[in-house]
């Protein structure tokens, strides 16, 4: 069980969300680059696991939004593009059919470096094979 073909369909969406790119341009990554240009979004995590009802695959993906602005308003113009983008979206997926596409928590905060400001979106995904 992977979920390669999901992240990939929320990066293709968040890429071509104008609200997204406005802040963050093309700099919407799957996996984090070795030296990240800020403002940025990264998938940082993600968790798949079979539901009880048939083949359906129950997706838990944390995407962190950075930015070294020097307040919080770029995070938080991000973390709410990005939450606009994502909830309810359909993205079309390679081998499986979404369900379900949620965003059911974002928050905002100070990062270690008191440099950056971070932005945390999970979210919550259902699919099933076609």
């Amino acid at each position: 069980m992977t979920d390669k073909p999901l992240i990939d369909a929320l990066v293709a969406t968040l890429k071509a969300a104008p609200a997204v790119t406005a802040v963050a341009g093309q700099r919407i990554y799957a996996t984090a680059p070795r030296l990240p240009t800020y403002p940025c979004v990264v998938v940082t995590r993600s968790e798949g696991r079979p539901l009880s009802e048939g083949d359906a695959i129950e997706h838990l993906l944390t995407l962190t939004c950075a930015s070294r602005f020097g307040g919080p308003e770029e995070a938080r113009a991000l973390v709410a593009a990005v939450r606009a983008a994502l909830h309810d979206a359909r993205p079309t997926l390679s081998g499986r059919r979404l369900v379900t596409l949620r965003v059911p928590y974002a928050d905002c905060f100070t990062g270690a470096d008191r440099e950056t400001t971070l932005g945390i979106v999970r979210v919550r995904a259902v699919t099933e094979t076609l």
